[in-house]
């Protein structure tokens, strides 16, 4: 059975963007004329069942024009991904290979229960919003990447010569953290990282240990083990671009540390402007 919303009108479209939370939010944009966008709906239907936390949405551009022109959709099929009214990419064409690895992309673990909350009440893992091509991390095993620990299943980042470890986050637009969450062995997880925030490059250890970090951390045992998301003092991250973790030690004073599972967790800091929809002369006091 489809899952996918249908959307009879503007106010209904940010009806439904403002009320889907934390969600992963995928919008077809379509018309009745356009022969690609009929062949790939009954995909898009098979998706909305195989991707039960996101939510699809089907907008007609011929009866939603001011949502199409606003969100500068020129071409039919164009599907556009959003969470917490933040626009994070899309693709155009009837493709389902496209289409899924997008929506693979952008869903994450598909974490989250059904009103859409992330780990912690009001915000959401930050994972899709992380460009990962332009992360680094410094001292990083040649068998166990910085991108395993990015995933919660798929193996882990451990580190190479010592137990240290910078990892460097870039964001695809400024985002609000909230808390760390490192899911990691009892001996050989990280124990006390400092934070470093809006860094122009990498750093590099010398920096990370001379250097005034925005917060220092330390983990316990129980964190690692459990996953539980280590607040940070909030209202030092409210503007954060990239985030720089510099792990200092381990708990074990192994070798090596080993982080399976790392996420970060916050909000975006702008989200979808909808003054920024055009509109026909008129409109401008209609619902949102």
């Amino acid at each position: 059975m489809s899952a996918v919303r249908v959307i009879n009108d503007d106010g209904h479209f940010h009806g439904e963007l403002a009320s889907a939370g934390t969600k992963l939010v995928v919008v077809d944009f379509t018309a009745t004329w356009c022969g690609p966008c009929q062949r790939i709906a009954p995909v898009f239907e098979q998706l909305s069942t195989k991707y039960p936390n996101a939510i699809f949405l089907k907008v007609d551009v011929d009866k939603c024009g001011d949502t199409a022109a606003g969100q500068n959709v020129s071409s039919m099929p164009t599907f556009i991904f959003y969470r917490n009214r933040t626009k994070l990419g899309l693709c155009q064409g009837a493709n389902p290979q496209n289409l899924e690895a997008k929506i693979i992309e952008y869903y994450g673990g598909g974490e989250g229960d059904d009103n859409g909350e992330g780990p912690v009440a009001g915000h959401m893992d930050l994972t899709t919003f992380i460009m990962k091509g332009q992360c680094e991390c410094l001292n990083e095993s040649d068998d166990h990447t910085f991108e395993h620990c990015l995933t919660p299943e798929g193996g882990y980042l451990e580190s190479d010569c010592d137990e240290q470890l910078i990892m460097s986050f870039t964001f695809r637009q400024a985002v609000k953290v909230h808390s760390l969450k490192i899911k990691a062995p009892t001996d050989k997880g990280p124990k006390n990282i400092k934070i470093f925030i809006n860094q122009p490059r990498t750093i590099d250890f010398d920096m990370a240990v001379s250097n005034t970090s925005i917060q220092d951390l330390e983990f316990t045992e129980k964190d690692l083990e459990e996953g539980n998301p280590v607040p940070l003092r909030y209202v030092k991250f409210q503007n954060v671009q990239n985030l720089q973790i510099f792990v200092r030690d381990n708990q074990g004073s192994t070798e090596t540390t080993q982080i399976d599972h790392l996420s970060i967790i916050g909000s975006p800091l702008a989200t979808t402007n909808m003054g920024d929809f055009k509109r026909v002369a008129g409109k401008k006091g209609e619902s949102h």
